[in-house]
């Protein structure tokens, strides 16, 4: 098969990773940061090295868009091109979800989540397709269970220990806040075509139970496996397939216990902020000012508390 490689590389040390990438697979197409076409193509004289215009001509067997950011356009391309997406990139659906998803149906090709919750919907959604609602899962981040106060006191180094998933920095700062579930419950509408009042969140600790389908007469069937991002990426390239895989079995006897808990969201109230705006449309403001505030946290500007002052700084509070 044909392979595409599409990276968003910024700085050196990815752009020396994507080499690697580059001399181990041997891709026929690389789509990547126009500050880097030059010097690739220079080095891989044989490869051709894509621009976004380019990319929606090429024909392959599956997209995996993974870039940060708003980065729809690469999704936009891959579909006009009749390419099938694995689709690990939130924001192609946060800003653009219904555009996205009638796109893809016009033009005959599937959108496959690549996030564990989301993929974990998808899959058990093979057994169906009149759905109650959907019962998204939540880690808690690092900082379950505190409350407000205590948030006050938690240290940078604090906010990186996430218990369960090895994420990115943006990424692991909006988790600890929940405000990413709050990114995931816009994905899921725009995924799955569902209403705010068809999404459950809950928080599971162990993150084992990766997300879950309640059907119209009472069924509940989850998908559970250990927490390796392996699995969801492995299963969307592969669809509707399934193969060996790397990811340790689940031992439920090890395990011993599964827990689940509501979301505290007069705690975390980016949270709260987010899903209370998404039934006005005002979402975007609220996700405006959290991307704000987290680059400022990131840069050692504000302190960590103040990223949750999402909903009184676009004057709602």
């Amino acid at each position: 098969a044909d392979i595409l490689l599409i990276t968003g590389a910024v700085n050196e040390q990815n752009i020396n990773v994507v080499k690697q990438q580059i001399e181990k697979f041997q891709p026929e197409y690389v789509y990547i940061n126009p500050k880097y076409q030059s010097e690739l193509k220079e080095l891989f004289p044989n490869i051709d090295i894509l621009s976004n215009e380019d990319l929606a001509t090429k024909k392959v067997d599956i997209v995996l868009n993974a870039l940060s950011g708003m980065q729809a356009d690469v999704t936009k391309s891959a579909i006009l091109a009749g390419n099938n997406v694995a689709l690990a990139n939130k924001e192609s659906l946060i800003f653009d979800g219904k555009y996205i998803m009638q796109l893809a149906k016009e033009n005959g090709v599937k959108i496959i989540p690549v996030d564990s919750e989301h993929s974990a919907i998808f899959q058990c959604l093979q057994c169906g397709k009149h759905v109650r609602k959907i019962i998204l899962t939540a880690s808690g981040g690092p900082f379950f269970g505190y409350t407000r106060h205590k948030l006050e006191t938690v240290t940078r180094e604090d906010v990186f220990k996430h218990p369960t998933w090895n994420m990115g920095r943006k990424v692991t700062v909006d988790s600890s806040t929940l405000m990413n579930k709050g990114y995931e419950v816009l994905e899921a509408m725009a995924l799955f075509d569902l209403t705010l009042d068809q999404i459950e969140i809950v928080i599971h600790p162990e993150s084992i139970v990766h997300s879950a389908v309640e059907f119209v007469d009472g069924s509940v069937i989850a998908q559970l496996g250990c927490p390796d991002m392996r699995l969801p990426i492995q299963y969307a390239l592969t669809y509707p397939n399934r193969f060996e895989s790397l990811v340790k079995p689940l031992s439920l006897t090890e395990i011993s216990k599964l827990t689940f808990y509501k979301p505290d969201l007069e705690t975390f109230t980016p949270l709260r902020d987010l899903l209370g705006a998404i039934p006005n449309g005002t979402y975007k403001k609220i996700i405006e000012v959290n991307e704000k505030k987290v680059e400022e946290f990131l840069n050692g500007k504000i302190d960590y508390i103040e990223i949750f002052n999402t909903r009184t700084c676009i004057g709602n509070g």
